[in-house]
């Protein structure tokens, strides 16, 4: 990957602490996935500083799931379960509080989309005893 001219780098970094924040409340936050939220933020820190990356790669939790999507070994079973399971219950509650009917619809297709791309695209990882 090219790196960026350096007078986007600290943007970079700026982002990839924005998305550290946002995974801190995923992992802290029930129905709010922040594995994610870390793979971002090691990407934006890859762009703007390598130093930054290894640091987020070197967390003892963080460090091995970025390293597991890099790798493309995928999700354990379990935690696509878990996943799947919290998209449900956060669409579940929430679409009741969405006064209009298009928006309620286009909320459950983000549901919906999420799941999907879960099950579908994201490789399930079998752990060997």
């Amino acid at each position: 990957m090219t790196r960026p001219p350096s007078r986007f780098r600290p943007l970079w970094v700026a982002l990839g602490f924005v998305l550290c924040a946002f995974g801190l409340l995923g992992l802290i936050l029930p129905a709010f996935p922040g594995t994610v939220w870390f793979i971002l933020a090691a990407a934006a820190f890859s762009r703007g500083d390598p130093r930054w990356e290894a640091w987020l790669l070197s967390r003892p939790v963080v460090g091995p799931l970025v390293a597991d999507y890099r790798a493309g070994r995928g999700m354990p079973l379990r935690a696509k379960w878990i996943a799947c399971a919290s998209i449900a219950l956060a669409v579940g509650l929430s679409v009741p509080r969405i006064p209009v009917l298009a928006g309620q619809v286009a909320w459950v297709l983000v549901g919906l989309a999420g799941v999907l791309f879960i099950t579908l695209r994201v490789p399930t990882r079998r752990d060997t005893p």
